[in-house]
């Protein structure tokens, strides 16, 4: 049975003597843009400066000379692969009449050979084979990417610009760490409060005070942390003053519904609502696929293994939901070890975990 949400294939009947199929090869500096263009014999290629409006007119003309040749054109399809250009194109053709779609990169099949050809035009033909098998409602051909409103994806900005300073902030603490112990220097925790009083009065032990440079370059680095972790801080007081302001409005309401769950703090609430909960997953097995925690069988002939989670995805939410995992054993001792609340059959089961 068809699944209303399913982008693994279109559910559309491809009529394709009056379908316009585009495919867009993206860089920094150009797009290629090859086109299935109905009554002509050729398969037209195209490349442009990165500019909408030219892809549009060029969209056009392509329509027109297929009316000149007996074909009126009543839909036209343009796909492109996700990456650093993100959906901006998507949602603007969308918005002008051109039904767009986002092709998840690792889902198009390329040829395993150690050396092969690979060029802008070699990879437009491979996208016009795997969206022509999409279109024709053919699975495995590709998946198509959501395309978020620009809504959605300006509210996981906070979140995902708090995990990038997280991580600055970390590199920061562990390259001056680095820097003191190659000094003798150890237990030195440059996140104190008092930490840069400690610094001026820090001794190697060779009983002498931080060399001029090393302490110069400490300081920098002071000051970048101090800087990072006030940029933390803005982010998460900016979070819950919104929160606070509008507690039902949009995605607010089960952002505070899921941080009532002990283990859950804000910052995960805010990653699954915005990461997850805010697509519309079929099911349990599409949020595991989503987030790349389903397994990844290897067999061939009599070799059966398992070589683990298959890790493709979106690697901030498998992260926050192991984070989770062990959160919920760390908060749900107390169960485990008396089984209560696990059902008729889980007291032994949690009597053998023991």
């Amino acid at each position: 049975m068809p699944q209303p949400n399913d982008l693994s294939r279109s559910l559309a009947a491809l009529e394709q003597d009056s379908t316009l199929i585009v495919v867009i090869e993206m860089s920094l500096s150009s797009w290629l843009v090859a086109g299935i263009v109905p009554g002509i014999e050729r398969h037209p290629a195209k490349k442009l400066e990165p500019d909408e409006v030219a892809l549009l007119q060029l969209l056009r003309r392509w329509s027109d000379e297929a009316t000149k040749a007996g074909h009126v054109i009543a839909r036209t399809v343009v796909a492109f692969e996700a990456g650093r250009d993100g959906f901006w194109l998507a949602r603007w053709l969308r918005a002008r009449g051109v039904e767009a779609h986002v092709i998840h990169p690792t889902s198009v099949a390329v040829s395993r050979e150690h050396r092969r050809a690979k060029t802008d035009r070699l990879d437009t033909e491979l996208l016009k084979r795997a969206f022509l098998g999409w279109l024709r409602g053919e699975r495995d051909h590709c998946s198509m990417a959501a395309i978020p409103t620009l809504e959605e994806e300006d509210a996981k900005r906070p979140n995902r610009e708090r995990e990038s300073l997280v991580g600055e902030r970390s590199r920061i603490v562990n390259r001056m760490k680095g820097t003191l112990a190659r000094l003798g220097i150890r237990g030195f925790k440059p996140t104190l409060r008092t930490a840069p009083e400690q610094l001026e009065r820090l001794h190697t032990p060779e009983d002498t005070l931080l060399p001029p440079n090393t302490l110069a370059e400490l300081r920098r680095g002071m000051a970048r942390l101090r800087f990072v972790a006030d940029q933390i801080r803005e982010i998460e007081e900016t979070r819950l003053e919104r929160l606070e302001q509008q507690p039902e409005e949009g995605a607010h309401a089960m952002v505070r519904l899921l941080a009532r769950v002990i283990g859950v703090g804000i910052e995960t609430a805010d990653m699954l609502v915005h990461e997850v909960l805010s697509r519309n997953l079929r099911d349990r097995r599409a949020v595991a696929r989503y987030a790349g925690l389903t397994g990844s069988p290897d067999e061939s002939g009599i070799r059966r293994r398992e070589k683990g989670l298959a890790r493709s995805g979106n690697a901030r939410v498998r992260r926050g939901m192991i984070q989770l995992a062990w959160r919920f054993l760390i908060f749900q001792k107390a169960r485990w070890r008396n089984g209560s609340g696990l059902g008729p059959r889980m007291p032994a089961l949690a009597r053998a975990r023991q």
